[in-house]
């Protein structure tokens, strides 16, 4: 009869901490990052609750040799410095802003890599699709209240969605790195499309350990709801 008696006195706080949260994060008024369509990079803004997301595109220049790569990265960087400021998960958006200053930087290197341009450029999209994906389901595990973490631990599915997608980037990433083999371009732009790729490896290993700890979060009531 105890242990009846605590699981729903737990149960209770559980159901007050949803509702709460609930009520602090409206469902749709999340702003969403880059995504680029036919080589356009596109920021969306919910305009505030229950109005439509207003696209304002820019087309992603491409750079005409190395020192115009080099100015391109450098400007994009600092808009998204600015643009993360305004957000009220800035640490998610900042560490997830390498991914998409690399496909920007991808994007705009494609008429310097020969005839391989268009494969990176390809990848690059697919990667920014998969980073709108896991900025979410980073932004859910930022999200969920201490309370709920300590009962019943991290976010699984939030943590799962995660991993796939890393997987899947995993496998991008090696292709980068067997096309840049074969890249007819000058060292300097080379140099610089790896440190992209690097970037890209860096933060998927880093998503893949922010999954694994919320995985092995299992909360002191978690067992109850496998």
């Amino acid at each position: 009869m105890k242990k009846i008696a605590i699981i729903i006195v737990v149960s209770l706080v559980l159901l007050s901490s949803f509702t709460t949260a609930a009520q602090r994060v409206p469902e749709g008024s999340m702003k969403t990052g880059a995504k680029i369509e036919s080589g356009v990079d596109q920021e969306t803004e919910n305009q505030g609750e229950g109005s439509n997301i207003m696209p304002q595109v820019r087309e992603v220049t491409k750079a005409g040799n190395a020192q115009e790569l080099g100015e391109i990265i450098r400007e994009r960087q600092q808009e998204m410095l600015q643009e993360a400021q305004k957000e009220k998960n800035q640490e998610v958006f900042k560490n997830q802003n390498r991914i998409r200053l690399a496909v920007h930087a991808l994007l705009a290197s494609e008429d310097l890599i020969g005839g391989i341009g268009k494969n990176v450029s390809q990848i690059a999209k697919e990667f920014n699709n998969s980073a709108e994906k896991t900025i979410r389901a980073e932004e859910k595990i930022k999200q969920r209240s201490g309370l709920i973490k300590f009962f019943l631990g991290g976010d699984k599915k939030s943590a799962e969605e995660i991993e796939q997608e890393v997987n899947k980037n995993q496998e991008r990433i090696q292709q980068l790195h067997q096309l840049m083999e074969q890249c007819e371009c000058s060292e300097e732009v080379k140099s610089m499309v790896q440190e992209q790729i690097q970037n890209l490896e860096e933060e998927q290993n880093r998503l893949k350990q922010l999954a694994e700890e919320e995985k092995q979060n299992k909360g002191i009531f978690g067992w109850l709801f496998k």
